[in-house]
């Protein structure tokens, strides 16, 4: 291994570490709590996500979980990114010619990556998180908002299709590493697409078993009071 490429994975490495803790903060239940409506996963499908918010009611915490479960994504790719670039500009000896862009970008998707593993798996909940559609987009629209854009437009062509939130989802994530290896073919952002689109669907694996049977919930249609386990629709 050289000594730039050393430098990558040291800069990876401790930004992941951040992305995870960044990710791994619960802010579904973080909002409910505080809203005074108890614990986010003692009703519906347990989940700490945006949809399961909203069966409290509280369209205002929904969004805001929403936003923030997205947000944690984007924050942990420009905080490596460009706390990276600033060493490299700032403290890297020229010599050792570590790229100034494609290496803060891969730390930045590094860290990104991490923080939907730790929304997935948070530390703090003894790692059961929620399933990483917001978080996943998040780091879209910061790393490559082109591809953002994408998903978002999959995602309504397919909402509209066949009225189910957790399909929309789980076809705009199959699509995206196709996507993001001709918008941005030259970076490794197709790679890390792929493997967090894996997790996604393993997460999402009592919904595709619903949509199999023909059993998972469509957007507008009356829920029950309460909801399956594990029924969340692929919002958060």
């Amino acid at each position: 291994m050289t000594l730039p490429q050393t430098v990558e994975l040291a800069l990876s490495i401790g930004f992941a570490v951040i992305g995870y803790l960044l990710g791994s903060i619960p802010f579904g239940l973080v909002l409910t709590k505080m809203a005074g409506l108890g614990d986010i996963r003692s009703i519906g499908s347990g989940n700490i996500g945006a949809t399961n918010v909203l069966r409290t009611g509280r369209k205002d915490l929904a969004l805001a979980t929403l936003l923030l479960d997205a947000g944690k994504a984007g924050a942990a790719f420009f905080i490596g990114w460009g706390v990276a670039q600033h060493l490299i500009q700032n403290y890297i000896p020229l010599g050792l010619r570590v790229d100034l862009w494609s290496t803060p970008y891969t730390v930045g998707l590094c860290a990104g990556a991490a923080a939907f593993i730790g929304h997935c798996y948070p530390v703090w909940l003894k790692f059961k998180g929620g399933k990483g559609v917001a978080t996943y987009v998040g780091l879209l629209f910061a790393a490559m908002w082109q591809v953002g854009l994408a998903f978002g437009a999959i995602w309504l062509l397919t909402a509209a299709l066949f009225r189910m939130s957790s399909c929309a989802a789980l076809v705009a994530t199959l699509v995206t590493p196709l996507i993001a290896y001709f918008i941005v073919p030259y970076s490794n952002a197709w790679i890390v697409t792929a493997a967090l689109a894996v997790l996604i669907y393993w997460r999402h694996r009592a919904n595709i078993q619903r949509i199999l049977v023909g059993t998972e919930p469509k957007i507008g249609s009356k829920k029950k009071d309460a909801a399956p386990p594990d029924a969340e629709n692929g919002a958060a």
